[in-house]
């Protein structure tokens, strides 16, 4: 049967998986690390999609290929195909005054309406307004505006700037694809219309550049030049519902660099609050989603500050009763998106000498991350998603203690799939779908489910906290 490859380009990382189209059997995979920081050029992405490619073994024997990334970073590109900056990442909160402007200017309701989206510092739109008013110069000469998928997904077919050795189709900007799952969370993209809200872009950057061309779920962009089918790819979360299987009734909890619930729902999502935000899937229908940027290094954050490894962390919490006894962690360490308070820190309150413990911080720690989570699952409920179940994925999904609280924390059952690079995962799919022309079956494998046994006065006190610290950090949810 043939083998199909797919990709997950991440803020860390570059993953690659080799699976057979049929079955969805991994056959190989490959890695390649990613450079640090907030802004990133994405010549570094290039370079570790053939390392990872390398250390995959290729893709001689592969058929098709798809590449995920993640969402929103801005790839601005010349008139020559030269990446003008290094890319503003998702994670990169200096727009958060130019996102603050544009709601201002437009409105809030109106944003949802034409984009599902309310202005934050992690959309493509504010990251523009901020590059228009902070390096004008840079501004003028963008003449073509990509996501990172959409970028690695024109060099793989080929192009790039006209003097560069490995573009043999040199800089055709007309060349760019996206999928709409990426195009909707850009905030000049309406998932209702599938159309480029020219208005809106002109808005942000002050001129209309060359946008994408937005693919349907199962088309391709092209082929290599070594003759591999490459399909539309997606943006992160919607390639992790896709590697998933997530139908209707499951939300998606991915506890990465980043924190995320999704759910996949068959009508658009216009949330004027900006709490939840109207995104597209990848299989063609939405994907509403609520994000912060705090989650799995909160973890890694108290666990150096204990001296523990995150073994000995989840140790730690298990040992402590819920709620931490009284102790709460809000933890919005890097400012937060989730509520919109990009200037706020993180506040530990509750402390007392009897609850002042090493326990006790690290179930803290746990249960702060957990909540803010939830309280995304309650948004995307209070925008009319039934959720029946939560499928709980990314690195720190393996902790025993994540695992253990999340079932104080949700109100549904907690189901973990066995460890999988989802995201890669969600990409072959869709590279065996463009393929063949049907979506393959493949399905996620549970290795754990945990009841709900949810503990209130513990999302309560939680709530109370983070009401307040939202308060005087000047909340604009």
């Amino acid at each position: 049967m043939p083998l199909v490859a797919g990709v997950d380009s991440s803020t860390q990382s570059c993953k690659v998986v080799v699976r057979d189209a049929a079955t969805g059997a991994l056959v190989r995979t490959g890695r390649a690390s990613h450079p640090d920081g907030t802004e990133v050029d994405p010549e570094h992405w290039w370079v570790a999609l053939q390392a990872a490619i390398d250390d995959a073994g290729g893709l001689a024997d592969v058929a098709a290929v798809s590449i995920a990334g993640q969402q929103h970073g801005m790839v601005a590109l010349d008139a020559s195909g030269r990446v003008i900056r290094p890319a503003l990442l998702w994670n990169d909160t200096r727009s958060a005054d130019a996102a603050a402007a544009l709601t201002e200017e437009l409105g809030a309701d109106a944003y949802a309406r034409r984009t599902g989206l309310v202005p934050v510092a992690s959309f493509t739109a504010t990251k523009l307004r901020w590059l228009r008013d902070h390096e004008p110069e840079n501004a003028e000469r963008v003449a073509a505006v990509a996501l990172p998928h959409d970028w690695l997904t024109w060099r793989l077919l080929g192009y790039g700037p006209a003097d560069a050795a490995d573009a043999p189709l040199g800089p055709d900007l007309d060349a760019l694809t996206t999928d709409r799952s990426d195009a909707s969370g850009t905030a000049y993209w309406s998932p209702e219309t599938g159309e480029v809200d020219a208005e809106l872009l002109e808005l942000a950057l002050g001129h209309t550049p060359r946008t994408p061309r937005v693919l349907g779920p199962a088309a391709a962009a092209g082929t290599t030049p070594a003759g591999q089918l490459v399909a539309a790819g997606a943006g992160d979360n919607a390639a992790a519902a896709l590697g998933l299987g997530a139908g209707q009734g499951d939300a998606v909890v991915s506890i990465g660099t980043s924190g995320t619930v999704f759910a996949v729902t068959g009508r658009p999502v216009h949330d004027p609050t900006g709490a939840v935000a109207g995104f597209a899937d990848a299989s063609g229908a939405f994907l509403p989603l609520v994000a912060t940027l705090n989650a799995a290094r909160v973890l890694g954050s108290i666990a150096s500050l204990l001296g523990v490894d995150a073994d000995e962390l989840a140790t730690l919490a298990l040992a402590a009763e819920s709620g931490a006894d009284g102790l709460v962690l809000v933890p919005w360490f890097e400012g937060e998106r989730s509520p919109d308070v990009p200037n706020a820190r993180a506040q530990l309150s509750g402390m007392s000498l009897a609850s002042t413990t090493r326990e006790n911080l690290a179930r803290a720690a746990v249960e702060g991350m957990l909540c803010a989570l939830a309280d995304g699952l309650d948004g995307i409920r209070r925008a009319g998603v039934v959720v029946d179940r939560v499928l709980l994925i990314g690195g720190a999904a393996a902790n025993p203690a994540v695992r253990e609280i999340a079932g104080r924390v949700f109100d549904v059952t907690v189901d973990v799939p066995e460890p999988s690079e989802y995201v890669a995962d969600g990409a072959a799919r869709q590279a065996a779908w463009a393929l063949s022309g049907a979506l393959p079956t493949w399905s996620a494998e549970i290795a754990t489910s945990v009841p709900a046994r949810p503990d209130g006065a513990l999302r309560e006190r939680y709530r109370d906290a983070a009401d307040a610290l939202a308060a005087r950090a000047g909340s604009r949810a």
